[in-house]
Order: C-alpha cells, then sequence, then structure tokens
C-alpha cells in the first residue's frame, strides 16, 4: 500500500521563466555555433529557414556543415518516378515509390519570374536533372531540391547535340554528347569538377538515329547498344576510346537495351524472335567472364501487352534503373513495365490519375531521388 502511494505521488517543479534573449548578445553568435545547432534540424525543416537568412542559403554546399550533419531518418527523402508529356505543359508529376502512390504536387523546371524556357530535352541522374535548350545553345544542370543551378554552353557551335548522356558520380558528374561532322562522331565530355569539356575525335561506332537512347555508366565508361546487327560498345571516359567488349549477345534479338544498378552490375534488356517480331522479352547480366547470363523471362500475358503498346516499333523502348527496379518503358505509353530485383518479380506501375485520358505519345519517365547536397 505505502508503494501504491509513493508511485501516485505527485510533484509540483516550479521553474523561474527565461530570461529574454539580448540581441547584443545573440547577434555576436560565432558562425562555427551557429553552424552546428543548424546541423541538428532536419532536412526539411532547414529547407523553409533557408529563405529567412542570406547566411544560411550557401551552408547546403559547405563541407564541414555537411559532415556535421545528421544523418537521421528523419533527414531522408522518398524517391520519385517523374512522368514528362507535352499536354503537362512543362510540369512533371511525381509517382512516391516509398508510398505507391501519386503525389498531388508537381514540379516545374521553368523561374515564376520569366517565361518558361523552350527545354527539349531532359535526363536526370543522383537527384540532378540535365535539360537542353537549342535557342541558347546552351545545357542546364539543376538540383530543384537545393534550388540551384549552373547554365553550361555547348561545346563550340553545334545545334543538335546527339545521345545526351548524364551522369553523376560521388565527386560531381560528366556529361558526353555526340556531334556529327561530315564523316567522323566527336566525342565531346564535360567534367563538372574542371568546368570545361574535352573533344575526343575520330570515327566512332554507328549508334543509330534513336538519339533518345542514352549510354550507361559501367566500370568507369558508357556502354551503347547499336542498332541492328546489334552488339554493345564501350566509350573510355579517360582516353577517348571506342571498344567492342568481348562477349556475344544472345542470338535472335529483336531489340537490345542496357541497364545499370550502379554497384557493379550490368544487365541487357532484350525481346527474342524473328522478323522484327518479339516472342519473347528477357533480362540478361553480364557475367564476370564477359558473356551474357538469362536472369528472368517475362510472364507471357505481360509480353503481350508490352508488345502490343509497342505496336512492334522498339525504337520507341527506352530502360533506366530506379533505387532496385529496371524499368522498361514505351514513348507510346502511359504506364512503366518494372521489374523488381530483390524480389524477381514483373510489375505495371499505376497510370498516372492526373494524365488526360485521350493524349498522344511522348511520355516520358525519369528516376528521381532527391539529394540535397548534389552541387551543380
Amino acid at each position: 500500500m505505502k508503494n501504491t502511494k509513493n508511485h501516485n505521488m505527485t510533484y509540483s517543479l516550479s521553474t523561474p521563466r527565461s530570461p529574454p534573449m539580448d540581441p547584443r548578445i545573440w547577434s555576436k553568435l560565432p558562425p562555427e555555433i551557429l553552424e552546428y545547432i543548424l546541423s541538428f534540424l532536419p532536412l526539411k525543416t532547414f529547407l523553409n529557414l533557408r529563405s529567412t537568412c542570406k547566411g544560411f542559403w550557401p551552408l547546403i554546399f559547405s563541407p564541414s556543415f555537411i559532415s556535421k550533419h545528421s544523418s537521421s531518418s528523419s533527414s531522408s527523402f522518398s524517391s520519385f518516378l517523374l512522368l514528362s508529356h507535352p499536354q503537362f505543359h512543362r510540369h512533371y508529376p511525381l509517382y512516391d515509390c516509398t508510398l505507391a502512390t501519386w503525389r498531388n504536387i508537381s514540379l516545374s523546371f521553368s523561374d515564376s519570374r520569366h517565361s518558361s524556357p523552350p527545354f527539349n530535352t531532359l535526363v536526370s541522374s543522383g537527384g540532378l536533372f540535365c535539360l537542353s535548350d537549342s535557342t541558347s545553345c546552351s545545357l542546364l544542370v539543376c538540383n530543384l531540391l537545393a534550388k540551384s543551378s549552373r547554365k553550361i554552353e555547348y561545346p563550340g557551335h553545334f545545334l543538335h547535340l546527339e545521345h545526351l548522356t548524364f551522369v553523376t558520380t560521388p565527386s560531381g558528374y560528366t556529361i558526353f554528347v555526340l556531334c556529327s561532322e561530315s564523316a567522323s562522331n566527336n566525342a565531346f565530355v564535360y567534367d563538372s569538377n574542371v568546368l570545361s569539356w574535352r573533344r575526343f575525335e575520330g570515327f566512332g561506332p554507328i549508334l543509330g538515329d534513336n538519339h533518345h537512347q542514352q549510354g550507361v555508366f559501367f566500370n568507369g565508361g558508357l556502354y551503347f547498344a547499336t542498332p541492328e546487327p546489334f552488339s554493345v560498345v564501350f566509350f573510355d571516359l579517360e582516353s577517348g576510346r571506342w571498344e567492342r567488349p568481348i562477349g556475344e549477345l544472345p542470338s535472335q534479338l529483336t531489340f537490345v537495351r542496357l541497364v545499370s544498378d550502379g554497384e557493379g552490375k550490368l544487365y541487357l534488356v532484350g525481346g527474342i524472335g524473328n522478323n522484327g517480331i518479339s516472342r519473347s522479352i528477357k533480362l540478361w547480366e553480364l557475367g564476370e567472364d564477359g558473356n551474357w547470363v538469362e536472369v528472368q523471362s517475362l510472364p507471357d500475358l505481360m509480353c503481350r501487352k508490352f508488345v502490343s503498346v509497342c505496336y512492334h516499333n522498339y525504337e520507341h523502348v527506352y530502360c533506366f534503373w530506379h533505387e532496385g527496379m529496371i524499368c522498361i518503358c514505351c514513348y507510346t505509353w502511359p504506364e512503366i513495365l518494372y521489374y523488381l530485383v530483390s524480389r524477381r518479380t514483373w510489375h505495371w506501375l499505376p497510370r498516372c490519375p492526373s494524365l488526360p485520358l485521350k493524349c498522344s505519345c511522348g511520355f516520358k519517365w525519369f528516376s528521381y531521388v532527391p539529394q540535397l547536397y548534389a552541387s551543380v
């Protein structure tokens, strides 16, 4: 009984009211102390706070602030699949892969203070986007989360850049483009660490007219799939040499696409059939011996649907990696077919509810994993 009494006993403690903050003291707070205090804020809170003080804005690019910032779960962001379509008028709906639902927000790459620039190309990697503006002969690399961007002039006076590839690495990002001149392909590589282009002359492999196909970063270079007769070629980003990797492709291919997981695995997605008609779609992985090893085959019912929406025009097919998923898309269809690597299962992504029921082709999907510290 005594224990129960003591357990139910309450205590009343009086705490004195804190004195008002003296601005003569707090205005002289050392910057390193203020930076240390701000480093404990969740990223979402800090993003809202940045607009209240000019001194807070550049902190996200401060190495000392980044090293101090808490990496708790409250600082993390979801990963998204971003959909682009001409009828969205340069706004891009987001599918939240964490919550498995469409978000009611949309992204816009235009500055509200100016008219929307005529961007005609959009690629993404590592939380950054790269946009092409042919009217001003420039590229724009932007981090939507940090609201930062960098304008990069075209290499030379070329108005048409082919096979634009944008790759982020832990130390920065790389942009690759091909510029055709007479009988040769000149490759240009932009390195964000030195803020300049390098030009590599010489005749390279024929990559075809499908300029929407990008290179895939793997083992320090870019891998491309060529049109028929199908092959895989490699561009060394350091030396600028074109090579053909050892190993033969599977037979009876109707189309070929490459995907890298960014952690040491290269995949090949291809159709199998005759006379340009796919009877099946399969997935291969590049083995250590340089040969392609079959991993999975798309279920027959899903294969029939995907082939039918492509109208056997496989130039419209493109693939990319997103957070453990190999996404297979088509410009003529508003849905994503994806392979979940960890579960070895195939799925369809639900259609965007804000998409008009009647809309023409031009669907383009992107992987978007927000990275606050991805510097432009």
